[in-house]
C-alpha cells in the first residue's frame, strides 16, 4: 500500500530492508521501562507487515536473539505462513492505520483519492468520489477542519466490533467543537485479509452518526 501511495515501487526492497531494521531496533534496543502499549502496537505492526512480504528477513534474526534456542539448533520452519489475522494486535494496528489513512485523506477533502482507494471509480458503484465529496462538503459546512493528531488517533475515538468472519469498526472524526458525531464506518473481511496479507476493508457509512 505504501509503496504504490508513495511510487515506491523501484525501491521497495530498499524500504522493506529499512523497516525490517526499524522493526529490530524498536524490538531489541527500547527498555522495557520505556515500553508503552502505542510503541509495543507499532513494534507489533512493523513486524506482522514485514513478515507478510518476506518472513525470512525476520525468522534468522529471531533465532538468534531468543535466549531460549541453542546456538546449534536449526530453526524451526513452519508448515505454513500464520494468518495475518493471527497476530489480532499487529492486525488491529494495520486496520486502525488503513481506516486513518481515510481520516487524513477526508481532512484534506480529497474526494477523489478517498473513491479511488475504495476501488469505486471504474464501476461507479459505493463509495465513489462523488459520494465522498458530498460527505466532506456536509462536513466543512459544520466544522473548519479535522484533527489528525494524537487525540484523533487515539483509542477514544475508534470503536471495533470483533466477530468471526468480520470486523465492523467505526473511526469517529475529531472534530473542533468535540461533538464527535460524525465518522467513517468499515466492514473488515478477515478471510480476504489472510488472503491478500492486508487488511481489506469496505466503507459501509461515512457521515453524520446516529
Amino acid at each position: 500500500e505504501y509503496v504504490s501511495l508513495y511510487g515506491l515501487v523501484r525501491s521497495e526492497g530498499a524500504v522493506l530492508r529499512y523497516l525490517s531494521d526499524a522493526f529490530k531496533a524498536l524490538r531489541s534496543g527500547v527498555p522495557a521501562a520505556a515500553r508503552t502499549e502505542e510503541l509495543t502496537d507499532v513494534v507489533e505492526w512493523l513486524g506482522e507487515m514485514v513478515r507478510q512480504v518476506d518472513s525470512s528477513l525476520l525468522d534468522e534474526w529471531e533465532q538468534l536473539t531468543s535466549p531460549d534456542q541453542p546456538p546449534s539448533a536449526p530453526a524451526a520452519v513452519p508448515e505454513r505462513p500464520r494468518p495475518l489475522t493471527g497476530n489480532e494486535r499487529a492486525f488491529t494496528a494495520m486496520v486502525r492505520n488503513a481506516l486513518f489513512r481515510r481520516v487524513e485523506l477526508f481532512a484534506r477533502r480529497d474526494g477523489e483519492a478517498l473513491g479511488t482507494l475504495e476501488g469505486a471509480a471504474d464501476s461507479g458503484a459505493g463509495w465513489t468520489a462523488q459520494r465522498w465529496q458530498k460527505v466532506i462538503s456536509e462536513y466543512f459546512a459544520e466544522h473548519d477542519d479535522v484533527g489528525i493528531g494524537a487525540d484523533a488517533r487515539g483509542p477514544a475515538l475508534l470503536i471495533i466490533d470483533r466477530q468471526p468472519g468480520a470486523w465492523r469498526v467505526r473511526q469517529i472524526l475529531d472534530d473542533p467543537a468535540g461533538d464527535h458525531d460524525w465518522g467513517i464506518e468499515v466492514e473488515v473481511d478477515l478471510a480476504a485479509s489472510d488472503e491478500q496479507g492486508a487488511a481489506v476493508l469496505r466503507v459501509v457509512d461515512a457521515g453524520q452518526l446516529d
